[in-house]
Formats: structure tokens, C-alpha cells, sequence
């Protein structure tokens, strides 16, 4: 909003004119979405502690999360409040893909807070059944799927990371695809959310490798240097990146070992759902196995571990999924599971970086 009321005063005052660009707007509504997080965790925390809203602890799991139980959860709220508020500041609602990358946001998010609201108010243990939930990702996915596809300046030629002559065009059916990814972002996020700081971290991360790809998307001359398809209004989802980052530094100010708070599935599937979006709206889907690598493999851990235990009668590969259990399992602390885990999320956002060069 302050684009829409501040950018315009730049004809008599040319301090103003810092407005139009996004990487000011970035930083703002980075440090905007880090400051609300900080300023309103505390009280957050005591209000969900208040009203009981504590985290519930399978008794089958690792024995050290046993000292976790009651910790307050629905943090994800947060998150999202941090995330509306700062781009209601900072970001153009002009632009269509900001619009529909909110949606997303909200759309994800009413998930995520229903099934936390189910289980932690009403106190009913399963929330959501799987098979409803899925239902409505699949739902939303695709609302949002059709209105990136209905963009004027958005096609739905694939971009093959390292093969950049090769585009398949997927026609109608891109709304299908792009709906799997959102989806299967939603669910990766949501898996790994299962340590002191495990889900947010590879997020930030993730988030960071986006923020640049928006911004060489949406840039004429560095799209055209770097081979990249040119989206002209998909450079304002810079700013969107650049405040989930914030939001999730934020956030695991409260989050980090030990945890004051945990996100919840109303922080989790809301973020991985805009993730997939800003994949499928920066034309970065394919790529977002490597940035978003860690996820993957955690959700992969989980299909893997659910499919041999089928397929053996009751037979195991890892000693518990997802993935970061096992290692927990292992006897590796929670810390150094997580910290390794956010190295190695480090090192696969460096990885999809370099291919701004690689085409």
C-alpha cells in the first residue's frame, strides 16, 4: 500500500522515487515481516500458552521430544500475520501475481489453521482426516494453478533446468502440473517440520534462492543475459521472497533449540504452498527439486519408509520417518540433525544458483 500512496509523490519529491524499485522494497518489507515477528512473538507465545494450544507428542517417537510436550504450536499464525502485514506495506497490488501468491498463502493457510484449530482447540487427535485434506490441496492447488495459467504474460512452456533450447509445451495440462507441485510442496514443508528449527531454516533458505530468481525473471536485460524466460510481473514476487525470509528469520528467533513455539501445520502447509506457487509463477518449477532439495528428500523418506513396510509386511529401512527421526534414532542430537540439515539445504540453493550461468 505505501507503493500505491508514497511511489506517486515521486513527481514532487524525489526521495519517493526509491518506491519504484523493487530491491528497496524487498529490503523493507524483509526487515518490516523480521521486526513484527520479533516485536509480536512473545506475546503470541503467551497467548497461545494461555489458551492451552500446546504441542501433542506420540509417545512412539524419539524419547528426547518427550520434554516437548505442551510447547505452544498454531506459531504459524505468525508468520502469516508478519507476512499480510508487511506486504500490505511494501508490496504493488497492481501486480496479479502478488495477488494470487496471497491467495495461495491464504488459501493454504485456512488449511493448515482448520486442521490446528480441530486438534488443538477442539481437541480432536487427527484434525483432518489425509484423504480430506489432500482433497482440499488438491482444490486450492488448482484455483490457483488456473489463475497463474490465465495470466496474460504467462505461458505454459516447462523450463528444463541445463537444457534451455528444450520447452515442452504442456498446454491445459500445466494446470494439473503446477498443481502437483504446489501440493507437493505443501505436504514436503509439513513433513519436515519435526525439529527445533528443522522446516523454517531450509525455507529461509529456499526463499533467498527465489528472491533471485524472481528478480532475473522479472528484469528484461539480466533474463535476456542469463537465457532466462522473460516474466515482466513476476519481478514484484522478489518482494514476497524477500518477506517470507524475513518473516522466517523472524520467526525462528522463537523457534531455534529449544523451541518457545512450533509453527504447526498453520505455518507449514501455508509456506510450502507458496512455495510451489512462486516456482510455478517464476517458471522455476523442475528447479525446485534441487532449492527446496532437503524437503524433497524428507518427503521421499516417508514414501519409501510407508511403501517397503507394505510391501515386506512390517519390514523398515530407516529405523522412523521422515528422514531427520532416523538420524535422531541414530543417536545424533537434535541440533546437529538440524543444523546438518540446514548445511545441506545451503549447499542445494547454491547448486540451483549457478545455473542463472549454466544454460
Amino acid at each position: 500500500m505505501l507503493y500505491q500512496f508514497l511511489y506517486p509523490l515521486h513527481a514532487d519529491f524525489t526521495f519517493f522515487n526509491l518506491f519504484r524499485y523493487i530491491t528497496f522494497r524487498t529490503i523493507y518489507a524483509s526487515l518490516t515481516a523480521f521486526l513484527i515477528c520479533l516485536i509480536l512473538g512473545p506475546f503470541v507465545i503467551r497467548k497461545l500458552s494461555l489458551m492451552q494450544i500446546g504441542q501433542f507428542i506420540q509417545s512412539d517417537g524419539p524419547e528426547s521430544h518427550l520434554g516437548k510436550q505442551g510447547t505452544p504450536t498454531m506459531g504459524g499464525v505468525l508468520i502469516l500475520f508478519s507476512v499480510f502485514a508487511s506486504i500490505l506495506l511494501w508490496g504493488n497490488f497492481n501486480n496479479h501475481y502478488v495477488l494470487i501468491a496471497l491467495l495461495s498463502l491464504f488459501l493454504f493457510g485456512f488449511i493448515g489453521f482448520v486442521d490446528d484449530y480441530l486438534m488443538q482447540i477442539k481437541k480432536e487427535n487427527k484434525g483432518f482426516t489425509a484423504k480430506a485434506k489432500f482433497l482440499v490441496q488438491i482444490l486450492f492447488a488448482i484455483i490457483v494453478s488456473y489463475l497463474i495459467y490465465k495470466c496474460p504474460d504467462f505461458n505454459s512452456k516447462l523450463t528444463i533446468p541445463f537444457f534451455n533450447n528444450y520447452s515442452p509445451d504442456l498446454g491445459i495440462w500445466y494446470i494439473p502440473f503446477a498443481s502437483l507441485v504446489i501440493v507437493g510442496t505443501s505436504n514436503a514443508v509439513n513433513l519436515t517440520d519435526g525439529l527445533d528449527g528443522l522446516a523454517i531454516g531450509p525455507f529461509i533458505v529456499a526463499s533467498v534462492a527465489y528472491m533471485f530468481f524472481a528478480y532475473v525473471t522479472g528484469h528484461s536485460e539480466f533474463a535476456q543475459y542469463l537465457q532466462f524466460r522473460h516474466i515482466g510481473a513476476s519481478g514484484e514476487i522478489t518482494v514476497i521472497c524477500g518477506t517470507l525470509a524475513g518473516a522466517g528469520l523472524g520467526f525462528l528467533w522463537f523457534n531455534a533449540h529449544p523451541a518457545q513455539v512450533f509453527m504447526g501445520d498453520s505455518g507449514s502447509i501455508p509456506l510450502g504452498g507458496i512455495l510451489g506457487t512462486i516456482a510455478v509463477i517464476t517458471k522455476q518449477e523442475i528447479l525446485l527439486v534441487i532449492v527446496g532439495g532437503l524437503f524433497v528428500i524428507e518427503a521421499l523418506s516417508v514414501i519409501i519408509q510407508v511403501g517397503y513396510f507394505k510391501m515386506t509386511n512390517g519390514k523398515r529401512i530407516f529405523r522412523m520417518a521422515p528422514l531427520h527421526h532416523h538420524f535422531e534414532l541414530k543417536g545424533w542430537h537434535e541440533s546437529k540433525v538440524t543444523v546438518r540439515f540446514w548445511i545441506i539445504s545451503i549447499t542445494l540453493a547454491l547448486i540451483s544458483l549457478s545455473t542463472l550461468k549454466i544454460r
